[in-house]
């Protein structure tokens, strides 16, 4: 992930983790994710007039989405301990409650551009991270 998106998924955290616990309940309700095996099915041209398929199709790419937004997430969660300054833990967690730049600065009685600062200076650790994770890799 770049800088740019790596501060796109901290903004929408708190509501990518609230559409994966909604999704995960709906899947629960309908028996999980009966969709598992389509991959291994022919694909047919055009499109279908069944309402079930047509179902079928809206929830295999419903569980799709639900797996890209849970890799978002994860990306986030396995970087939150390499943040080690306490202001920048604060920031980080409020920033992944959903509280806003503005909010964040009254809050913690610090000015926007203080509180912007921090939020690059966060980024910035999380995409070091993530290319010298890369970079080990593929050293080994």
């Amino acid at each position: 992930m770049n800088k740019k998106e790596i501060e796109q998924a901290l903004r929408d955290y708190n509501w990518m983790l609230n559409e994966i616990k909604r999704q995960r309940e709906i899947f629960n309700n309908i028996g999980g994710n009966i969709t598992a095996n389509i991959d291994d099915m022919p694909k047919g041209q055009g499109q279908t007039s069944d309402p079930v398929a047509m179902e079928v199709i809206r929830r295999d790419k419903a569980s799709q989405w639900v797996r890209k937004l849970e890799e978002k997430v994860l990306f986030i969660q396995e970087r939150i301990p390499i943040i080690t300054d306490e202001r920048e833990k604060a920031v980080l967690q409020c920033m992944l409650d959903g509280m806003s730049m503005v909010a964040i600065g009254k809050h913690m009685g610090l000015s926007r551009r203080h509180v912007y600062n921090i939020k690059e200076s966060i980024i910035a650790q999380f995409a070091h991270y993530s290319h010298k994770s890369t970079t080990d890799k593929q050293c080994v």
